[in-house]
């Protein structure tokens, strides 16, 4: 099997060796990463400026670090690298839990995987200010995410979430809550304006969810999809008679006449009820 690994944190995170060293045991692994952190880059694709990389090692890991975002890194390389069975992205140093799947970049990169036709897993874990994860702690539970997501071939998109101290691995299901956005100025060094945006969740995580399962020290796997076509609105939309088609008609007369004639047939259905 070959795996490519890749992740939002930069080549030189501790993170993409913990994750290469586990990922080792299930086949060949290729490190092609951003040469600079690109978190929360979602799936931004470099189209202005040509890529470029440079070859390095990372322990016993053959490395490529890529002047791109994480997407770059996985379409560059599946280019160069061809015939991969499965990428890898992480392990971030943080959450990618609920909303911030939309604009995760360590998701990205598993997600231009499947774009590709690829399996791809996202694999991310909670830190503090005070202390980096310990990845030692936390290899024999990637490894058993790794045995059970391999053993799902159907899954073509994961995203797994690692606590520091898990008690457990549980399936979930994306997390959904809505957020109080802030926009909060200040000033830099030289009195100029700048300005971050910050979020406050206004609902608690259900039970569940990749964040309940966190809150409770769970390891989450949530399995994903490309499509976000909302079926249910979609069947609804697809259901109401009088949505009106699209006409060719230019004259006001003819409009007229479609109007009446719409008008009459919804008479006579209302009738027939």
């Amino acid at each position: 099997m070959r795996i490519l690994i890749s992740n939002d944190d930069g080549i030189y995170s501790p993170g993409i060796v913990a994750l290469a060293k586990v990922a080792s045991r299930f086949g060949e692994v290729r490190i092609v990463a951003p040469d600079v952190e690109q978190s929360s880059m979602g799936h931004a694709i470099t189209s202005s400026r040509p890529l470029r990389y440079k070859r390095i090692h990372l322990g016993e890991f053959e490395a490529y670090r890529v002047n791109g975002t994480p997407a770059d890194c996985v379409a560059l390389g599946t280019h160069l690298w061809q015939r991969i069975d499965l990428v890898l992205s992480g392990i971030n140093l943080g959450l990618n839990l609920g909303n911030s799947c939309w604009h995760s970049g360590t998701l990205a990169a598993a997600k231009q995987a499947a774009l590709l036709g690829i399996r791809g897993i996202a694999l991310s874990t909670a830190m503090s200010d005070k202390q980096e994860p310990d990845f030692a702690a936390l290899e024999p539970y990637v490894r058993k995410v790794l045995d059970l997501l391999l053993e799902e071939k159907a899954m073509s998109l994961v995203n797994v979430n690692l606590p520091q101290k898990p008690r457990g691995i549980r399936w979930t299901r994306q997390s959904v809550r809505q957020y109080d956005g802030e926009v909060v100025a200040s000033k830099d060094p030289m009195g100029r304006p700048i300005y971050w945006f910050t979020i406050t969740p206004l609902q608690g995580a259900e039970e569940g969810t990749d964040r309940w399962a966190i809150e409770h020290h769970w390891v989450s796997i949530t399995p994903l999809r490309l499509d976000l076509t909302d079926e249910k609105d979609l069947a609804h939309a697809l259901a109401l008679h009088h949505t009106p088609p699209i006409g060719t008609e230019t004259s006001g007369t003819s409009q007229k006449g479609k109007t009446s004639a719409h008008v009459t047939n919804k008479k006579a259905r209302h009738r027939k009820s």
